[in-house]
């Protein structure tokens, strides 16, 4: 868009009217609130203790305490998903959360015991030649 030749009319004055004001730029209903995620975990990015990848098996150690200090909503909430076996990444899924969140809180859940870790397996043996065998023989009986 060139800028009009009058130099007294506004160039684009149009577009400074339909900008949204600044406290309604960063809330709204598709992106949500922008800071909540660091604000639940006061800032940090790692968890105390524990290594949660997405497959972690979590598992909830006793029913959801009442009126437990220093737990959130959210952590409740976890608690409750992990009344039976969940993994990381289907807590992530029910509480729409990023998974940097979470692991921070199950960090804290883990701390306090109020939840258990089962780690996945370490990987097979990629060296072993009976694997591939095994895994071509079963690809040519597809």
């Amino acid at each position: 868009m060139m800028p009009p030749e009058d130099p007294a009319q506004e160039p684009w004055a149009d577009e400074a009217v339909t900008r949204p004001p600044l406290s309604d730029r960063f809330l709204d209903e598709h992106a949500g609130p922008m800071v909540r995620p660091y604000v639940m975990t006061s800032g940090r990015i790692e968890p105390t203790r524990g290594k949660f990848d997405l497959i972690t098996l979590v598992v909830a150690v006793g029913a959801e305490p009442e009126g437990a200090i220093a737990l959130g909503p959210e952590h409740l909430s976890i608690i409750r998903l992990c009344q039976s076996v969940m993994s990381v990444a289907e807590i992530t899924g029910h509480l729409d959360l990023p998974v940097a969140t979470v692991r921070v809180m199950l960090g804290d859940l883990l701390d306090k015991g109020f939840v258990s870790l089962q780690e996945p397996e370490p990987e097979a043996d990629m060296h072993d030649i009976r694997l591939y065998k095994a895994v071509i023989d079963g690809l040519r009986a597809l």
